[in-house]
Formats: structure tokens, C-alpha cells, sequence
């Protein structure tokens, strides 16, 4: 599986980074903690076994956005996110979404997507409030996202989209 993802700039990233180093010294579960090369803060918009040509991506960048809030996934993965606001940013994922076909994970499809940067994964319920508290005073959190990459989740590699 292939997936589609935009990163951020310098700030944005600094930010998100910011908060994965609060919650791993709040003893918080946090995206700090993984110590992968290909791991940093991005968006993923979609996935599929293979990609087509994805060049409007490139072109769309970049794309405005901003954190109008903290959110929690629940499921296997209890993820902890700053959600997205952008309309750009949903219609680049809508186009995306249809040059893949509309295949791959049924919560990228655009009706069920929520745009967002993940923060911290395996986050149980009675920890919410502490994550909350750990990220409390970062201040506003927004930026650009300014380009695109996949990640193949088989040679658990990276490429630039665009290249």
C-alpha cells in the first residue's frame, strides 16, 4: 500500500514536533517516541496499492491550514490529532480520492475523512484530559503544508511526489 501525504513547513513542523516533546514529558504516549527515519508530522490523503499520476498535488501546494481543535480516534489505535481546517486542503483529499478511484481505506473517502495531523497513537480514554493539559499554551497552530511524499507501507520506504 501506497499512501498520499503532504508535509509541513519548518513552523508547522516545529509545532507538531513541539507537542510530540510535551506529551512524551508528560509520560503522555506520543509520536516522539518514534524514532523512524521516515517519521515526521504530515497529512495522509488517501492510499492504494499503486498511485497514478498526482502531479495536481504538487501543484495545488501550498496549501493554508489550520488546528481548530484537539480530536480523539477511537478504535485499535486511539489516536490523539489536531483536526484541519482548510477547504483547499479538502479539495485537494476529494481529488485525490477520485484519481485513486476511490479505493483503499474507506475513511479517506471524502464524506468520512477527517483532516488531520497525528500527534500521539494508543492513547486510552482516561488519558484525554492529560493529553489536553500537556499541549495546553502552544498557541495558535497553523501553517502551510508544501509537499508531497508516499510512504510504502511494504519497503516502508519514501518518495517524493513530484520529483
Amino acid at each position: 500500500m501506497r499512501t498520499v501525504e503532504l508535509l509541513c513547513d519548518p513552523h508547522l513542523d516545529a509545532t507538531v514536533r513541539e507537542a510530540w516533546r510535551r506529551l512524551a514529558a508528560a509520560g503522555l504516549p506520543s509520536l516522539a517516541t518514534h524514532r523512524g527515519p521516515t517519521n515526521r508530522p504530515h497529512v495522509t490523503l488517501g492510499a492504494a496499492d499503486t498511485l497514478p499520476d498526482l502531479g495536481f498535488v504538487v501543484r495545488a501546494l501550498p496549501v493554508p491550514v489550520f488546528a481548530d481543535d484537539l480530536v480523539f480516534f477511537d478504535g485499535k489505535s486511539g489516536v490523539a490529532a489536531w483536526r484541519l481546517g482548510s477547504t483547499t486542503l479538502r479539495a485537494v483529499q476529494a481529488a485525490v480520492w477520485r484519481a485513486l478511484g476511490g479505493v483503499g481505506n474507506p475513511l479517506h473517502d471524502p464524506a468520512a475523512w477527517t483532516p488531520h495531523i497525528s500527534l500521539a497513537r494508543r492513547v486510552r480514554p482516561d488519558q484525554r484530559r492529560d493529553v489536553e493539559q500537556a499541549l495546553d499554551g502552544l498557541g495558535t497552530v497553523e501553517g502551510l503544508l508544501i509537499a508531497a511524499r508516499s510512504y510504502d507501507t511494504g519497503t516502508r520506504t519514501v518518495t517524493e511526489l513530484g520529483a
